[in-house]
């Protein structure tokens, strides 16, 4: 029996300026989006029929309905061609976060279905059908995205990120942040210098916004909780919100500074979800 392992990273928007919104509802997006060390793991065995089951911390809030983008993906690779794989998802990332969870999950599916089945990945468009960050999950590499998420230009040259990521477990749905925007949107990220020193960088990404934070900190308080205890760190360089949160994140100068804010935080907040990044 062949089995594919394929991690899906947390997916983090180190930045998210909102531009616009197109005529279909969609909003436009320019961000810059890297990836953590930690996340959710799919396993693939090869087998008859499609079969999926969810363990791990958070296994218990993966859906099993249409919603559960593991299967669509899965579904989507199998097409007509009566190709069966077992699938388990390890679920270590917290659902509907704001770190790409699912869509990272649906990525890693992809890819590990097409090592298994030894077949294409699909296309750009059909990629979007799963969600708008199933394409930028399917690269791990930094990328710079915008549009809806179908632009992609891969980003180099960024100094090591320590990175602590850090959720109160408050549901904030997308749509709901994404409503109470509308009609105040802003301008797309500053140019990107080369950056000689990590602190040069800090200090660009410091210029830059999440344009779903002040909406989403208005619908759940507990991330203003978050982010001022991430600040209150010591050596936090920068914090911000991912995405449309819940998850923040804490940028610090080196891996023993990380470490002691992921301990501090864990120990002052034992209810939130603490992770090294």
């Amino acid at each position: 029996m062949t089995t594919i392992e394929t991690l899906a990273p947390a997916k983090i928007n180190l930045t998210l300026h909102v531009t616009g919104r197109r005529p279909d509802g969609y909003h436009l997006l320019d961000s810059l989006v890297v990836f953590a060390g930690v996340g959710d793991h799919i396993t693939a065995r090869s087998g008859p029929g499609l079969s999926f089951m969810a363990t791990g911390p958070f296994g218990g809030a993966v859906p099993m309905d249409g919603s559960n983008l593991v299967l669509r993906a899965a579904d989507l690779m199998a097409g007509t061609s009566g190709r069966g794989a077992t699938l388990t998802l390890e679920k270590n990332l917290p659902p509907a976060s704001g770190i790409g969870g699912g869509s990272a999950d649906a990525a890693a599916t992809l890819r590990g279905l097409a090592d298994l089945w030894h077949q294409p990945l699909p296309d750009r468009e059909a990629l979007l059908s799963l969600g708008a960050d199933v394409p930028v999950c399917m690269t791990n590499t930094p990328q710079h995205m915008r549009g809806i998420g179908e632009d992609l230009t891969p980003v180099t040259g960024l100094p090591p990120l320590f990175m602590v990521l850090a959720t109160p477990r408050v549901p904030v749905p997308t749509p709901q942040v994404f409503a109470a925007l509308d009609g105040a949107f802003g301008a797309p990220m500053p140019p990107r210098p080369v950056f000689p020193r990590p602190y040069d960088f800090i200090e660009w990404l410091a210029t830059c916004r999440n344009d779903l934070e002040g909406p989403a900190c208005a619908l759940a308080p507990e991330i203003d909780d978050t982010l001022f205890a991430l600040r209150h760190t010591p050596d936090c360089l920068l914090a911000r919100m991912s995405g449309s949160g819940a998850t923040c994140f804490g940028l610090y100068p080196d891996a023993e500074a990380r470490e002691r804010a992921a301990r501090m935080l864990s120990s002052e907040n034992p209810d939130w979800w603490v992770a090294e990044g």
